[in-house]
Order: structure tokens, then C-alpha cells, then sequence
């Protein structure tokens, strides 16, 4: 009963644009545009389509909110536009060439994604419901952390002399030293 307590689940389905290219490096250029919150169960069926454009509900993903994570809510709610985080990774497949792995409130872990450069990172804005059930979820457990400023010890470590190697060794100088060249 606690675990259901401190986390919360809701099926949110990603819509993928699919439009031409402007390179000729990059025949089409792929981006994340909506959420669909509460959606059904989708693999890259076709939504809309508009000339060469086309938009796909490319998934429908779990976004699951945990009552340890407030403090990466409170920023991304306190943000001018409040968004969802998409990460999708590269398929070699020819006709799902993306693949939706994981979507998130939390900028931080969204964050933590963008910077090992084997994902891509989407920021997709919220709705206003999406926006409403984070809020209301992140209110009711968020516990501000009072700040404590840590102190030093007062030891004083300057007195252990370093770098001499074994105390059990008689010796002036380090006996860590580069080996001499024995005379014969």
C-alpha cells in the first residue's frame, strides 16, 4: 500500500511529425509535437496527413510520477511552459525508425538522457489536464529540505608529515625514490 502511494501512472500517447528533410544528408527530419494523456495503445499508426508531412501516434508510454522526485517537478512546473520529456533511440528498422523509450515530467532525468548523445531528447509541452495532475501530485507530497551548511572539523591534519613511506623503515628521505644503479 505504501509503494502505491508514493508513485502514480497514467498512459500518455506521444504523437511523432514526420516532414522532408532540408539537407540532402537528412531525407526526413523527425520531431515529437503532442501528447495525447489517457490514450490507447499505439505503434506508429497515422494520425494526419498533410502534403509530405505526416504525424504518427508513434506510442502510448506510461508516465509515471514518483514522490521522491518533487524537487525536478517544482522546476519543471515553475518553467515558463511545463513539459513532458520523450526519449527515443535509433532503429534500423526502415519503417519504425524511431523508437520511444521512456517518458518523463522530471527535467533532470530527462536531462541525464540528453547527455549520454545515444538518445534522442524531445520537450513536448504539457496540456493543461497534464499540467493540473502533475501539480496536484507534486503539492501533495513534496517536502521542502531545509538546507544545512556543513561544517569542517577543527583537526588539524598539517601535522602528519606525507609522502615518507613506512614509518617501520629508518630513512631521511622517501623511500618511494627511483632505484640507484648498482656498482660492480
Amino acid at each position: 500500500m505504501a509503494k502505491a502511494a508514493s508513485q502514480i501512472d497514467m498512459p500518455v500517447g506521444v504523437i511523432v511529425r514526420k516532414t522532408p528533410g532540408v539537407t540532402r544528408w537528412a531525407r526526413w527530419n523527425w520531431r515529437a509535437v503532442a501528447v495525447l494523456p489517457g490514450a490507447g495503445p499505439a505503434d506508429w499508426q497515422e494520425l494526419r496527413r498533410e502534403g509530405e508531412a505526416v504525424e504518427y501516434h508513434a506510442a502510448t508510454l506510461p508516465l509515471t510520477l514518483w514522490a521522491d522526485e518533487t524537487e525536478a517537478y517544482m522546476v519543471n512546473l515553475s518553467d515558463g511552459q511545463p513539459s513532458i520529456y520523450l526519449v527515443l533511440r535509433n532503429e534500423l528498422k526502415c519503417d519504425t525508425p524511431l523508437n520511444a523509450v521512456l517518458i518523463t515530467a522530471s527535467p533532470f532525468q530527462g536531462q541525464d538522457y540528453a547527455d549520454t548523445g545515444e538518445e534522442i531528447v524531445e520537450k513536448i509541452p504539457m496540456t493543461e489536464g497534464l499540467i493540473a495532475w502533475v501539480r496536484d501530485f507534486t503539492l501533495k507530497h513534496h517536502q521542502h529540505e531545509v538546507f544545512i551548511k556543513r561544517h569542517r572539523d577543527r583537526k588539524q591534519t598539517d601535522l602528519v608529515e606525507d609522502g615518507k613511506g613506512d614509518a617501520r623503515i629508518r630513512q631521511a628521505s622517501d623511500v618511494f625514490r627511483a632505484p640507484r644503479r648498482v656498482l660492480q
